[in-house]
């Protein structure tokens, strides 16, 4: 029997955690390339740190020419990314951080292995597994405890980006825990916001006075 009686936590990260603003990178490079060609074979990774980004990894186009053209725009997509995100600070601002683009042609080994023959579809170059899964337990169809850690940063990031808070900045993490019953969700018995801020004056109660609100607007009542 499974058990029905827990408490469950799940962590969410804002847009300006390192991580995610990597992935957000990465992400946006892929898409630039699959808009110029649906077959594009793309393996970027980003790494980041003070006022430097790293772009690297293998990409492939159809035509040579077009794949240095596009090589030479991960430059401004990564700018581009930074300055969505909010970071307009001393150590790191989206105007004057160095990027290095260490993007290449795809191996010819690995493309060999997977260039489509005799009109065959093929796979992309890589491989990878994931699994999933819906649920009922919130009208997003996500787990409760991860759903409510993405929401409440998605809140925050609405009222940084607007100028309603603005002495909050980019980088934020979120951690939820939820008490089931019955392996239904019943209440939430922590959370931790944890979020960069402008002043070094600012102290937990200030933030706190800051972000409780905006918290309690986002979890369901009860």
């Amino acid at each position: 029997m499974p058990r029905q009686n827990y408490v469950f936590t799940s962590e969410s990260v804002s847009e300006g955690h390192p991580d995610k603003l990597c992935d957000r990178i990465s992400d946006a490079v892929l898409d630039a390339f699959l808009a110029e060609e649906p077959e594009a074979r793309v393996a970027c990774e980003t790494f980041a740190t003070t006022n430097r980004v790293v772009v690297g990894g293998e990409v492939g186009l159809s035509d040579q020419a077009r794949l240095t053209e596009y090589m030479g725009r991960v430059e401004e997509i990564a700018r581009d990314c930074v300055r969505d995100i909010g970071y307009e600070q001393d150590e790191f601002h989206w105007k004057s951080i160095k990027v290095s683009n260490y993007l290449h042609q795809q191996s010819a080994h690995i493309a060999q292995g997977v260039d489509a023959a005799a009109n065959k579809d093929e796979g992309a170059g890589d491989q990878g597994i994931m699994f999933g899964y819906a649920t009922d337990e919130t009208k997003e169809m996500m787990p409760a405890p991860i759903q409510y850690s993405h929401a409440i940063l998605r809140r925050l990031a609405e009222v940084r980006k607007s100028g309603q808070e603005p002495t909050l900045r980019p980088d934020a993490k979120s951690q939820l825990s939820l008490r089931y019953e019955n392996g239904k969700p019943a209440e939430v018995t922590s959370i931790v916001l944890s979020t960069q801020h402008e002043s070094a004056d600012q102290t937990s109660d200030d933030i706190r006075a800051i972000v409780e609100p905006y918290i309690r607007e986002v979890l369901p009542s009860g």
